[in-house]
């Protein structure tokens, strides 16, 4: 009747999805593997390979590293990512910034310092990060 022929699922972070809900205040490191929306507050570190959307209610102060970043709310601190950043018109963004491509909507505040970083392919097909400004 049931079968132990099952097909074993890729452990696949994108699958995993975690929510700081409005009213919510974290103080201290926060680390995932999966996915984050943020409509609360943290105060502290937050790391995560997948990608990181921070609501209009949303607030980070500290560092953020992540793949991915949209954002609404406010950040003010380290932000460090390996692919895109997109801000909307409410968001406010202050401190540092490394992020590979930037998109961003009239009205938002972005007071930073930013690193543009890509990554391309050298003539052996192996990855290399160079900085642009």
């Amino acid at each position: 009747m049931f079968s132990d022929n099952k097909k074993n699922k890729t452990d696949n972070h994108a699958s995993i999805q975690n929510i700081i809900a409005k009213g919510t205040t974290i103080v201290g490191d926060f680390t995932s593997e999966g996915d984050l929306r943020i409509d609360g507050v943290i105060e502290g570190n937050v790391k995560t390979p997948g990608k990181v959307v921070v609501g209009k209610t949303g607030i980070i102060t500290g560092t953020l590293e992540c793949s991915n970043a949209y954002f609404e709310g406010t950040f003010s601190g380290q932000l460090t990512l390996t692919e895109t950043l997109s801000l909307k018109a409410s968001a406010v963004i202050q401190g540092e910034v490394v992020t590979q491509k930037l998109a961003i909507d009239p009205g938002a505040t972005f007071d930073v310092t930013c690193e543009m970083k890509t990554t391309e392919k050298n003539s052996k097909g192996d990855s290399k990060t160079t900085k642009t400004a």
